[in-house]
This record gives C-alpha cells, structure tokens and sequence, in this order.
C-alpha cells in the first residue's frame, strides 16, 4: 500500500476550512451555538487555521447525552469549533480509504446507505430463488463496536495509508489516542470514517482470505449467505478468531445461522425473495410518531408544515418496502387530519 504524505496543508487550507464550516453547519445554522461561531466568522477561521498552523489544535470537551431511538446510545458531541475541524479533516482523508473501501460496505459512504444495502441483499436473495438454490444466512453483530475499537490498532492502520507526520499528530489528538485504550465517541464525524477504516480489514480478510462471495455490511452488522450451512459454520469460525486476534472485537447473541426463508432483518427491514416487510419494532416506532404529531397538530403545537415533513418522512421509509395499501391509509390519514383542523381555523376566522 503506498503511503500518502503532504496531507496537512490541504486541510488547514482556507477554502477547505471553509467548506468544512458550511458543512458543519448545515441543518443547524439557527443554533445558539452556530450563530456565535458564525458572527466572527473569518476570525473564528483563522484562528482554527493559525492553531493548525503552528501546532497548537487542541481538542474541545465534550457535551455528552442520550438519545433513545432505536436504541440507548451516548452521544459525545464537541464544540461548534472542533466538528468544523473534523469535516476540514474528512475532506481530506476520506477519498483515500474510500477508493479502498469495499464494494458491499453501505454505512455511512456517499452513493451507499441502508436502502442500498437492502435493495443488493433481496437482488441477491431474488436470484437464488429464481435458480431454485437453497440459501442460509449468517448473521453477525459486534459487541459494542464504537465503544470497543482499539485505538492503536487503528492509529496503526492509519499509518499504513498516511505518512504525514502533522497529520498523524493531529489525529492523535482527535482519537484522543494519549488518555484512553479503547472507544471512538458516536457523534463524531470522523469516528464514521475511522469505524468504516477499522472494519474494511475484516472485509479484506473475507472477500480474499475466506473466498466469501455474497457478503454485505452495514457497519458493525453484516451477513453472509451460502448454500452450505455447514460452510457458514466453519466461516464463522474463522471470523470470531479473527475478530479477537487482529481488531480485538467479539461477536453479539445476536450471531446466528438460519435459513433465509425465515425472512432476513438487515438495515431496519425483513427481506424475503419476492417482498421486503418493515421491522415490527420499526412500525411500532413510526406508529408512535404519527400518534404524536397528530396530537401536537390537533393542539397547535406545530404548523401544517411540521405535520406533512413527519408524515413525507415515515413515507419515505416505507415506500422501501412493501407497503402500498399502509401508506395509502397514512396518507388519508393525513389528509382528513389537516382538512379537518385547517376548516376548524377557517371557520373561527
């Protein structure tokens, strides 16, 4: 692998901290936060510049909290500041691993994503019907993978791609790499980046190592499916020695072989050969969500607007899978909603 070095001027480089600002901000530009940063905005940048310039980066604390859907996770976020460095060192570094990165890896990748993802699985799983072939699935999930990622592992990694010592310094600093062994914080922009580079060895060591033809991940959750169940056996084998020995990982309960006519649950679907099914726990969640934007609507809380991005939103996620008849009752559900209190408004006027 050919190591890459003159790095670090690109990123500090006006015009990319720039970008990384606009970036940054995105979606968020009315935060209290964001506004400030934003006021000074050519002085706030070159200071972020002078810092990199001459060494003196140093990374912000922390605000840490929880978020509850799908699941309890923390979520570490940095100051305004720190995540605009982060997106100058994305720009940067991310086109290098990315030309690396495997075919069958949809988390958090331009062009990729969940509905990639499950549109190539039911390809797949539609082919071997049509050949008649009998398929199983493996199904695999790292335990805790953020929190568990080994840090000099890695940095070590990095380093085989990058040569620039200011740079590896400076992701030092971001990896906070001095005061702790293991952990990339959820929430970072470069901890998506840095997860994907950890796990492509895992990739590299399946598709040429173990000769696997039909795998696909989704960051720390990835399947493989054969013929053979006794094959997937012995595949899984080699992955949970490889996991420990090389990246320090181990496997979830959630591991398991199973026939894939039994209908496979990847990126928040159930794919079968001829249909896909939204997860339950999913509809259960987005059912809530109707319920609950119905109620703020009915009461005044949000405007017609609010209601129909909520409403445009559970759509779009359902429109991936088979649900002609559920959204055509969403949508007249909506439709009777905003007719209904939109009259009520009339008629006070």
């Amino acid at each position: 692998m050919k190591r890459v070095n003159n790095l670090y001027e690109q990123i500090y480089d006006f015009e990319n901290i720039y970008d990384a600002y606009l970036k940054a901000r995105k979606c968020k530009r009315f935060r209290q936060e964001v506004l400030e940063y934003s006021m000074n905005i050519e002085e706030n940048l070159i200071t972020l510049q002078n810092e990199l310039i001459w060494g003196l980066y140093k990374q912000g604390e922390y605000r840490e909290f929880y978020v509850y859907v799908p699941k309890v996770r923390l979520i570490k976020a940095l100051p305004f500041k720190d995540r605009v460095l982060q997106h100058a060192v994305n720009n940067i570094i991310e086109p290098l691993f990315e030309a690396q990165f495997y075919e069958h890896s949809y988390a958090c990748r331009k062009g990729k994503g969940g509905h990639k993802a499950s549109e190539q699985l039911k390809n797949w799983l539609h082919a071997a019907k049509v050949q008649g072939k009998e398929l199983y699935c493996l199904k695999c999930d790292i335990r805790k993978y953020f929190d568990s990622v080994y840090l000099k592992i890695l940095y070590g990694i990095l380093r085989k791609k990058i040569k620039d010592k200011k740079l590896l310094w400076l992701i030092r600093q971001i990896l906070d790499i001095h005061t702790k062994e293991r952990g990339l914080p959820i929430g970072n922009l470069t901890s998506q980046l840095f997860a994907n580079v950890y796990l492509n060895q895992l990739d590299i060591y399946v598709k040429e190592e173990l000769k696997v033809k039909k795998y696909i991940r989704y960051m720390d959750d990835f399947l493989i499916l054969s013929e053979d169940k006794k094959e997937l056996q012995e595949i899984l084998k080699k992955i949970i020695t490889f996991l420990e020995e090389k990246l320090k990982l181990s496997l979830n309960d959630k591991t398991r072989i199973f026939p894939v006519k039994m209908g496979v649950e990847f990126v928040g679907y159930i794919h079968y050969a001829d249909f896909i099914k939204v997860r339950k726990s999913t509809w259960k969640r987005e059912k809530k969500n109707i319920k609950k934007v119905a109620e703020q609507y009915k009461n005044g809380e949000i405007t017609i607007e609010k209601l129909q991005n909520v409403f445009a939103s559970i759509l779009g996620h359902l429109s991936h899978a088979d649900s002609f008849q559920t959204r055509v009752k969403i949508v007249e559900y909506e439709r009777n909603l905003a007719y209904k209190y939109e009259k009520k408004e009339d008629d006070k006027v």
